[in-house]
This record gives C-alpha cells, structure tokens and sequence, in this order.
C-alpha cells in the first residue's frame, strides 16, 4: 500500500513539478517536494487507511479512497498558502468528504421498483410497542452499568468511535477501553439472559 502511494505521488509530482516550473512560479505555501510528500505518506497513511477501512468496510474501496485522500491533500497544500498544524485531522477531514461523496453516488443510483412486487402487510410493524419496549429494555439494561462501562458503550457501540478516539475522550489508555468494553457487554448480556428468564 505504502509503495502505491508512493509511486501516483511520484507521478504526481513529476507532473505539478514539471507544470510549475514551465509557468516559472510556484504557488502555495509548500514546495513541492518528494521528501515531504513521503513522509506525509509514511507517518500517516496507517491510520488514515484503518479510519477510511473502518467506516467503508471494504478494502479495495478503501485503498483508492486513501490513495485520492492523499492526490487532494497534497494538491491542496501546493495551490494554497496554508500551514497545517494537525495532518491527521487534516486527511481525515478530507478522507470523511469523499466517503460522503460516494455514499451519495451510491444513494443515487435508482433501483427499479414494480408496485405489483410491495406487500404492505409484510413490511408493517406488527407491534410498534413491542419496539418501544425492546429499546427500553435496552435502555434499562445499559443503565445497570458502571459509569465508565455506559461511556464506553455510549462512545463506541452507539456513536461508532474507534478505541482510539473512545480512549482520546474519556482520558483513558486504549487497554482500559477495550477492557471496559469487553467486560460492559459480558454484563449486558448477563443481564438480557437474566431478563429473558
């Protein structure tokens, strides 16, 4: 992965390089340089890849999405003069728009439909309330928790962060996390089996 990305910024910059220097200025904060394009690359690329891997759940998607993360990061920093403080933030922001930009190429696609083939009967809820109670439970279960073990549910089940980020909000190592995690949902699920009795 690391040597792909690599070689399309080689390309990259052979090409901006080459561009720049024919209309003999250069713009941007940043000089174009392979010195520096590979050590974005290589300080950041494993995290950004595991970030992009994480929300997309598909590798060859993945790749390319960490790949053109990096084509418009770098081509970002050479047409403008700014500095960036935070890389990390940086790529990730711009790996999160692109994400967004294929779940709306993907929600766009149109699936036919015949009305002939709906059965309103089979997709109704039989009983709303049941819903309304099982969230409930739920609920009530997740409240017989420790503080810290609804935290660490809250943070990672229900919102989706990384042990990482989890680790980040709530002041702890990433070992206690997952730790927390593990041992919240051990609890939950003796508390649905004592429920379920």
């Amino acid at each position: 992965m690391v040597c792909n990305l690599l070689q399309l910024c080689d390309v990259y910059i052979s090409i901006k390089d080459y561009n720049y220097r024919k209309e003999g200025e250069w713009m941007g904060y940043i000089e174009p340089n392979k010195e520096f394009i590979e050590k974005i690359c290589i300080d950041h690329w494993k995290e950004l890849y595991r970030f992009i891997s994480y929300k997309v759940h598909n590798r060859e998607a993945a790749e390319d999405l960490t790949q053109e993360t990096f084509i418009k990061a770098i081509s970002y920093l050479k047409d403008h003069d700014i500095e960036i403080l935070e890389y990390n933030s940086y790529l990730k922001a711009i790996a999160m728009n692109l994400i967004r930009d294929e779940w709306r190429k993907t929600s766009k696609k149109k699936i036919p439909l015949k009305l002939e083939d709906i059965h309103p009967e089979e997709l109704s809820v039989d009983d709303f309330s049941q819903s309304v109670g099982e969230h409930a439970e739920i609920e009530a279960a997740i409240s017989r928790l420790s503080k810290d073990q609804q935290m660490v549910i809250n943070l990672r089940i229900v919102k989706g962060y990384s042990v990482v980020e989890t680790a980040k909000i709530l002041n702890k190592k990433k070992g206690t996390i997952r730790v927390l995690q593990f041992r919240a949902v051990k609890e939950l699920a003796r508390i649905f089996e004592e429920i379920s009795k």
